[in-house]
């Protein structure tokens, strides 16, 4: 008998591994920090420096969600997916795969899109101390248009979020099966 697994009462073929946990977790810190920065600043008058911080922390915060989903998209592939036990119904699984799809996109559109509206303004693109390349030339119109779609996907960002975790809650206290213990950090 495996002597860790004999240690520890929960199989770890159950549960999400250290790495693919904390990576999960922190990135819920960093978009929670990206939408309070944007919510922060419109507390402060235009031009001040706090507001003009609060957006760079923003932009800043919304990359490194991109680089750090660039590395949950890699361990999500190395590594497999524990069953969820009991094993819910096909159409469950179907939405849960639906949701997820919709997640890694917005986390990924949305770093990409405010990286275009600052390259499409002119300005520069910073990342904790470092000057980005923009990815577009400069275009006002193509900003504005970019801006808008990143504010309405910002707020479906909210929807897709809140449902993520109340499908977590509802599997847990309802349902009563493993799905959010496969996620929660903890001993494996």
């Amino acid at each position: 008998m495996n002597v860790r697994l004999a240690m520890n009462p929960v199989d770890s073929r159950q549960r999400f591994s250290s790495l693919s946990i904390a990576l999960h977790w922190v990135t819920v810190l960093l978009i929670s920090a990206v939408y309070a920065t944007i919510l922060l600043r419109e507390n402060y008058p235009k031009g001040t420096d706090i507001r003009e911080g609060l957006k760079t922390w923003h932009f800043m915060l919304g990359l490194a969600v991109l680089a750090l989903i660039v590395i949950r998209l890699m361990a999500r592939l190395a590594s497999r997916q524990p069953p969820i036990t009991p094993e819910p119904p096909v159409w469950q699984a179907l939405l849960a795969s639906t949701t997820h799809f919709a997640l890694y996109a917005f986390m990924v559109a949305m770093p990409v899109a405010g990286w275009v509206i600052l390259s499409a303004s002119g300005k520069t693109i910073p990342f904790f101390g470092l000057e980005l390349p923009a990815l577009v030339g400069q275009s006002k119109t193509l900003a504005e248009q970019v801006k808008k779609i990143h504010e309405t996907v910002g707020t479906i960002g909210y929807l897709l979020i809140g449902l993520h975790a109340l499908a977590g809650l509802y599997h847990h206290y309802v349902v009563k099966d493993d799905t959010l213990r496969r996620m929660l950090p903890g001993r494996h």
